[in-house]
């Protein structure tokens, strides 16, 4: 990897800064050539979310490199050496899908960091379960399931232990084979109905926070049903 001359710059961290570096370990990379930072996304306002928080103006072009998705994807590519030296220091590597394990985060603004994660390569499940039936009664359940995502198994363990040791929090890790020979095992952290609206409060803390608007969409609606502790249908 070719060495800069630059001096090293430490970058102080934001809640933007977190943000923008949990989009980047999930649907970003670092170019081999010690330069480059590259973010795609099938979602526009995602990367103009990342441009802002980063305070960059390249431009958003569409991409046709991306063989899981049938859409169009977008990217945005930059070039900042002394950024990209300091991502490899907290962590972030080339070739990082597999190999990236623990991260610098700062407690503090982890949750920030989180809630980009999400918006990369994680979601968020609702519905409505018709079919608990006991006793010959029909029971309706509103399902919530909060899900994040990584191919790294020494990520995603890092990733969890961090999650509950900021929140009393429970989830379940799991496996998951691919169903389609071109696909790659992944690993995931799932959080069920009550400890997904602990996270929604906790990263969702005030507005005008940078975030994919239909996942905070679906955040606040589920919010706003909670009562005395409990969700109302």
């Amino acid at each position: 990897m070719p060495k800069s001359k630059l001096p090293y710059k430490e970058f102080k961290w934001t809640p933007a800064l977190a943000y923008a570096i949990g989009l980047l370990v999930t649907d970003g990379n670092l170019s081999k050539d010690g330069r480059h930072i590259t973010m795609t996304s099938v979602d526009k306002s995602l990367l103009k979310t990342f441009k802002l928080c980063l305070k960059i103006k390249n431009k958003i072009t569409p991409s046709y490199n991306n063989g899981y998705s049938k859409r169009v994807c977008y990217r945005v590519q930059f070039s900042d050496v002394q950024l990209y030296n300091w991502f490899l220091d907290i962590g972030i590597t080339p070739a990082k899908t597999h190999t990236i394990g623990a991260l610098n985060i700062p407690k503090n603004v982890f949750r920030d960091f989180l809630r980009g994660h999400l918006d990369g390569d994680g979601y968020i499940q609702n519905y409505t379960d018709n079919y608990n039936i006991y006793k010959g009664k029909r029971y309706i359940n509103n399902r919530i399931y909060t899900r994040f995502i990584s191919a790294s198994e020494t990520h995603i363990r890092w990733l969890y232990k961090m999650i509950k040791k900021c929140l009393s929090v429970k989830g379940a890790l799991l496996f998951k084979k691919p169903l389609q020979k071109n696909r790659v095992p992944m690993w995931e952290i799932k959080f069920a109905k009550y400890d997904s609206l602990k996270l929604f409060k906790w990263f969702y803390y005030k507005k005008d926070l940078p975030a994919l608007a239909r996942k905070r969409k679906i955040a606040d609606g589920l919010l706003k049903r909670v009562v005395n502790n409990k969700l109302i249908r």
